[in-house]
């Protein structure tokens, strides 16, 4: 199906509500436009929350996954055995 867009002096489209309806595109929703050389290809985007984490966390997750002496020792002995 093909349809005619107008680009506003703003450089901005406005997709026909039939189509939007049709594949569920709602006013805020995300997409992606992909240029493919002679044509452009809108495709559903996906906006992941992003954590920020303090240097306090990041350093306690570091001290949790720090190994003592002997589990090192174990799991180096481990390996090498496999050698």
């Amino acid at each position: 199906m093909a349809e005619t867009l107008i680009v506003s002096n703003r450089g901005q489209i406005t997709l026909p509500a039939a189509t939007r309806k049709r594949l569920g595109i709602k006013g805020g929703d995300v997409l992606i436009l992909e240029d493919r050389g002679n044509e452009f290809v809108l495709k559903p985007g996906v906006v992941l929350e992003v954590d920020v984490y303090s240097d306090e966390q990041i350093a306690q997750w570091d001290a949790a996954d720090r190994l003592d002496d002997g589990e090192r020792r174990r799991i180096v002995d481990a390996i090498t055995r496999r050698q």
